[in-house]
């Protein structure tokens, strides 16, 4: 019993992952979405651009520039 939910969860598996590399290939300009907080447009567009900064309290209109001026970066 075992064996047969080991061999359909690696099947099931197996698919997903080819399914993801299919649509990798076929779309245009196919990447993965950028998750990085600095680098995401919707990120961006909330102003949000440092989760270190986010979780300070730090705000760019205080002096400091971003992830530029937190002690953290």
């Amino acid at each position: 019993m075992f064996i047969k939910l080991l061999i359909i969860s690696v099947i099931l598996v197996g698919i997903a992952l080819a399914g993801l590399a299919i649509s990798l290939l076929i779309k245009p300009r196919g990447s993965f979405p950028e998750t990085h907080i600095s680098r995401n447009r919707e990120m961006q567009k909330r102003g949000i651009r440092c989760a270190q900064d986010t979780d300070l309290g730090c705000k760019p209109g205080e002096g400091a520039d971003g992830c530029a001026g937190c002690s953290l970066h």
